[in-house]
């Protein structure tokens, strides 16, 4: 005997079958539905919340919600002294610690007015660029994943971790260096440090050939990429793009050669564009990128000089661990600049730097005090991803993986 025929059936099922509940569509395709994808979805890179409006298969409208990661380092940086927010900036693009380190110590240093020496702001340079190696990397073979192409992403991190083992040496850390100093860094660049980035560079032309070998003639890559995620140019500059999403639209941006800074206006390098502005054009700007940081980690191992790597600056740049650890005088000194603070003069700067993502930025407020009264941060994966809904309409539903992977957003600096 069936459920629905036994004489004590309850009376809820009675009101269900009772109730009309048939819903009659004649054609499915003529009617819109919202989907929700995140903020826990592999294809986000993070908690990242897209609310997509579909026709059929094809993107109606949609919306990015940020905010699942918010962590509150803008007003941590108002509560913090100066030295004391610098492992904090290693958090936001996770994928680039080196350069974010380098970026908000830039504005200390212009806001408090220090320059450090040469051989320093190569080795800035250096760490800067090896960043930018790394995080395209991840960038590429992430892309390549998305659409399906797994073998990328393990050959992508096995150069990666070449240049983390370099890391390791140069700072004791793989992940969250904390390298920079205000008017220095946290110890000289070494013979060891040279050797191994010699040897990843020797290699590194090769290592690219593979994987381009792997994606520049796969028709299933470039059938995923290519006129999938558009963007006109002027769009792009009326949303703030930077980076490489900018550049693949035709714009020549990069602020290392547009307002230099450390000693970019010694290196040689092309500015990479593209101008399909589409996916495929996001991903070669990256690859090429990649190569032309090759080419400057070159010339600044070739030019970097001999020298100090701190500023002569005792009131406002740490003493070194050699001298805390002997001498009275230093100790003090460096207990007071990292709990009390520099003492900075009233006034606002802002700073900002190419970083892999694009222009990532600090804005500074200060009143005098041992703490920035404002901290802004310009993170351009949060800017970039405004671009989203853009580049996903019209598109199908299919596309939305690759053109996410396009950006290449990381979401602990695009909520900060």
């Amino acid at each position: 005997m069936l459920v629905a025929d036994h004489p004590k059936k309850s009376q809820i099922l009675q009101a269900l079958e009772d109730a009309d509940t048939t819903v009659t569509i004649e054609d499915p395709l003529e009617n819109t539905m919202v989907l929700n994808m995140g903020p826990q979805h592999p294809a986000t890179h993070g908690v990242l919340r897209v609310l997509v409006k579909l026709d059929g298969e094809t993107v109606v409208n949609s919306v990015p919600e940020l905010g699942y990661l918010h962590r509150g380092y803008e007003k941590i940086g108002e509560n913090s002294t100066y030295h004391e927010f610098i492992p904090h900036t290693d958090r936001l693009d996770y994928l680039s610690p080196l350069s974010n380190n380098v970026g908000y110590v830039l504005a200390v240093e212009k806001l408090i007015g220090v320059d450090v020496p040469v051989r320093a702001q190569y080795i800035r340079v250096l760490i800067c660029e090896m960043a930018r190696v790394a995080s395209h990397l991840v960038a590429v073979g992430s892309m390549a994943m998305d659409v399906g192409a797994l073998t990328v992403l393990l050959w992508t991190f096995r150069e990666r971790e070449k240049l983390m083992d370099i890391y390791d040496v140069l700072c004791g850390a793989r992940f969250t260096t904390s390298y920079t100093r205000i008017g220095g860094l946290q110890q000289d660049w070494t013979d060891t440090c040279t050797a191994m980035l010699t040897k990843f560079l020797d290699e590194f032309d090769e290592s690219l050939k593979e994987v381009g070998g792997l994606l520049f003639t796969n028709k299933i890559f470039i059938d995923r990429c290519e006129d999938v995620g558009y963007i006109s140019r002027e769009q792009c500059i009326a949303l703030g793009m930077s980076g490489p999403i900018l550049r693949a639209s035709g714009v020549p941006r990069d602020l290392r050669r547009d307002n230099p800074y450390l000693v970019y206006n010694d290196l040689d390098f092309d500015v990479i564009t593209a101008q399909e502005s589409d996916s495929l054009a996001r991903f070669y700007v990256r690859f090429s990128e990649a190569r032309e940081s090759a080419k400057i980690l070159r010339q600044a191992l070739q030019n970097m000089p001999q020298g100090p790597i701190h500023a002569d600056e005792t009131k406002k740049v740490l003493p070194r661990k050699d001298r805390i650890y002997t001498k009275m005088e230093e100790l003090i000194h460096d207990f007071m600049l990292i709990n009390l603070g520099i003492d900075p003069p009233v006034g606002e700067v802002y700073q900002g730097i190419e970083s892999s993502k694009g222009e990532l930025g600090f804005y500074l407020v200060s009143d005098g005090t041992g703490h920035p009264w404002r901290l802004k941060i310009r993170s351009p994966s949060m800017v970039n991803l405004s671009a989203l809904p853009v580049m996903i309409k019209g598109a199908m539903i299919s596309d939305i993986v690759a053109i996410i992977g396009s950006i290449d957003p990381v979401m602990g600096e695009a909520d900060k």
